[in-house]
């Protein structure tokens, strides 16, 4: 009997299927363009991921990938075992992290703001200035950058010697050049991170807030009993997808900025990737290290989506 009930119910899903298919078939067409985007610069090349254990000579081309001699883990090893693993590890994590702490909470700090103005041309206001430096590039973000921290003539160093100080330059020290890649990002992505947690409010009921105000809660109140409960699920969906990129510390921004006087506290995973692969012609070795950081990716997405369920919050499955 239970066969046959799967069998009825896999009849009923292959008709429904296929009349869903008749009546949008143009929507599934539309999918074609982006599936087979997927298909060829996300998945076909992870083919490429083979000679992470092999010693690939440059310039061999697909051939290379079947003919290359089998080494194991020794590129694992020599990343490991070299000067570079501990300090290359310890930047991506520690400017990650400083982003996460910094820029997740804001934006959703901006978005409890934004729901709580009353007047639509301000709120409109507001948040189309802080959705500007999401449409710019990292390449002209990072000019921006350069410009205003300039010890000749950027405006902070102006002002700092307006006060009696000395010029600092910002991204050419250790001391200040993770606090600047961290200000950047939030300038650049707090309004636009922030839409999701926007959407997300505009389905709370406001009978729940009237009932709030009813019982005598202030906007305080209604902040942490009302809007945040509601949107707390988007909020753990949001972490654990983050929680995956903590040793994607930023590629672009990073390697736009940084010099080798900063090596000490901006190079990562990325820039050492990029050095080896491209400049150095180590393709083995780059291609382990990198899958390196996307195994571990891999386990930050998982344990954070385990640890979100025994919270008793929706995970991304």
């Amino acid at each position: 009997m239970a066969r046959m009930a799967k069998s009825g119910a896999a009849a009923v899903s292959r008709l429904t299927w296929r009349r869903s298919f008749r009546k949008y078939w143009m929507l599934y067409c539309m999918l074609i363009p982006g599936v087979l985007w997927y298909l060829l610069f996300k998945y076909l090349p992870m083919g490429g991921i083979v000679i992470a254990f092999q010693k690939y000579p440059p310039f061999s081309g697909l051939q290379g990938i079947f003919n290359s001699k089998w080494v194991g883990l020794k590129n694992f090893e020599k990343f490991f075992k070299s000067v570079y693993a501990a300090r290359l590890i310890r930047n991506s994590l520690v400017i990650s992290l400083k982003k996460l702490v910094v820029c997740f909470p804001a934006s959703i700090i901006l978005a409890i703001l934004l729901n709580a103005i009353p007047g639509v041309r301000y709120k409109k206001t507001i948040q189309t200035v802080s959705y500007l430096p999401h449409f710019l590039s990292t390449v002209v973000v990072c000019s921006i950058v350069r410009t205003v921290t300039s010890t000749d003539g950027g405006i902070i160093n102006v002002i700092i010697k307006a006060f009696g100080g000395e010029p600092i330059f910002f991204i050419g020290s250790n001391d200040y050049f993770q606090s600047v890649l961290v200000v950047t990002e939030l300038w650049k992505t707090i309004g636009w991170n922030s839409i999701v947690y926007l959407a997300a409010m505009t389905g709370i009921d406001p009978e729940l807030y009237e009932a709030a105000t009813v019982d005598g809660a202030d906007w305080y109140h209604k902040i942490f009993h009302v809007t945040l409960p509601a949107i707390a699920p988007i909020v753990s969906l949001m972490f654990i997808l983050r929680c995956g990129e903590l040793l994607n510390a930023g590629f672009e921004q990073v390697f736009l900025l940084y010099s080798p006087s900063v090596y000490q506290t901006a190079d990562i995973i990325d820039t050492y990737v990029y050095r080896e692969g491209l400049v150095n012609l180590n393709y083995s070795y780059s291609t382990a290290v990198n899958l390196f950081k996307s195994v571990v990716a891999m386990v930050l997405v998982l344990g954070s989506n385990f640890f979100a369920k025994k919270l008793g919050q929706e995970g991304i499955w």
